[in-house]
């Protein structure tokens, strides 16, 4: 039975992209774009529409709870293209898990006076295993608090737009002096992963009421809502905000940004909703990518153990989520986690609008629009690539480490242990 309407299903992708990523990489744009940090939440919010355009044709036609899962492979059947995505998928959501741990840490950091490594780590830590257990217990309070998380998220993010639009100094927003496009660009697709989460929208298509009308309005809805969402945040923050002191504070700019209307209350009610948001988006994420791993691994492109349930519980998913998540969040630092998720769902979403291309006659979708959101989503990784090879070599090594380990899982596992390989049996 259909059961989510057009409201809910808007909330889903409003809720899977205003999750950590806005607490996360708000100082990363200012430190890239400077004053001209709106048009970078701008240009990276329209790469993100043009893709949607691509899910809302695919989620039409193709309801599944396997969503991007489901598109990549009836576009290209089950092969090592196809096995690898999808595993390069389950890693970028660890990667989103690690990026929203981190600014836990570093909202958490705020409210004390010392501060050390080891509380770094173990509040990073703190960060995934909490919201794991609350997943092994019960996946319902899950879904039943992240509506409610949500909706407080929002709220929050509205007040600081309506309380800090009356300090705006306009002169600190003015980027023609020093305009610098590539830098707009570059600071867009390293906060890309800010808007990953409108995707999760396809994960209800089959839950969701007249889906041919309420899909598409779902998607665009939700992303367009979210864009000027980012857009008012980033006038108010560089607009308010001396852009020494954001970028003094990178990993917590978000806090600093309520200071000038709203003082150190203020400051203090954004770094607490900042951990109740990053936790929040971590046990949707955990929940979300142990469901990820048991559907992969019941199509035979993940080992079996993960198929393995308690009370309706992927529960050897949510521990290998947790131990997998637990290693990157500990071990790269924030930039790096920034760049490699955007990375990696940029190189899925240009899949995806690939998968659309080759779909356009099923799904009846406009080829100009796919090629404008193939071209968009693959130069931008380009130049992100770019970027990162001079700027973060570091990340971009770890990059295409995920990617040779995706190819290189799924055609081992694939010849040697699934028993077949681009559609081929092997005995």
């Amino acid at each position: 039975m259909r059961t989510v309407g057009l409201l809910g299903a808007i909330s889903i992708g409003v809720g899977g992209m205003v999750g950590g990523g806005i607490f996360a990489v708000l100082g990363e744009a200012v430190s890239l774009a400077h004053s001209a940090t709106t048009l970078a939440f701008l240009f990276a919010g329209i790469v993100a529409l043009l893709t949607s355009y691509s899910y809302a044709k695919l989620s039409v036609s193709y309801q599944s709870e396997g969503g991007t899962v489901t598109f990549i492979d009836k576009a290209f059947g089950h092969n090592l293209l196809s096995g690898s995505v999808n595993l390069m998928l389950w890693l970028s959501y660890l990667v989103t898990i690690s990026l929203y741990s981190v600014a836990f840490a570093s909202y958490g950091e705020t409210f004390f006076t010392q501060k050390n490594l080891l509380l770094h780590h173990a509040l990073i830590s703190i960060a995934i295993v909490l919201p794991a257990l609350i997943n092994l217990v019960s996946a319902s309070f899950v879904s039943r608090s992240e509506t409610i998380i949500v909706v407080i998220k929002v709220i929050l993010l509205v007040a600081i737009i309506i309380s800090g639009a009356s300090y705006v100094d306009t002169q600190r927003l003015d980027f023609t002096e020093n305009f610098a496009p590539m830098s707009i660009v570059i600071s867009g697709m390293m906060i890309f992963v800010a808007y990953e989460g409108f995707e999760l929208i396809a994960n209800a298509a089959s839950d969701i009421k007249d889906p041919d009308k309420n899909l598409p309005r779902a998607f665009y809805g939700s992303v367009l809502f979210v864009i000027v969402l980012y857009v008012l945040i980033a006038i108010i923050s560089v607009g308010t905000v001396p852009e020494a002191q954001l970028l003094e504070a990178k990993d917590y700019a978000l806090a600093i940004a309520a200071k000038p209307a709203l003082g150190s209350i203020g400051f203090t009610i954004v770094a607490t909703a900042a951990l109740l948001a990053t936790f929040s988006a971590i046990n949707a994420t955990i929940y979300g990518n142990a469901r990820l791993g048991y559907i992969i691994a019941k199509e035979g492109e993940l080992p079996k153990f993960l198929e393995k349930e308690k009370r309706d519980i992927p529960f050897m998913g949510v521990l290998v989520t947790l131990g997998a998540s637990l290693v990157i969040a500990n071990s790269i630092d924030l930039d790096a986690i920034a760049i490699i998720g955007s990375a990696s769902f940029l190189l899925i979403f240009f899949i995806v609008n690939l998968s659309a291309y080759r779909l356009r006659k099923k799904i009846e979708a406009k080829i100009w629009i796919l090629l404008v959101s193939m071209f968009s989503t693959i130069t931008a990784l380009i130049v992100l690539l770019y970027h990162t090879y001079s700027s973060n070599p570091k990340a971009i090594i770890i990059f295409f480490l995920f990617i040779v380990v995706s190819f290189c899982f799924e055609y081992f596992y694939g010849r040697l242990i699934r028993g077949h390989i681009f559609g081929k049996k092997y005995k």
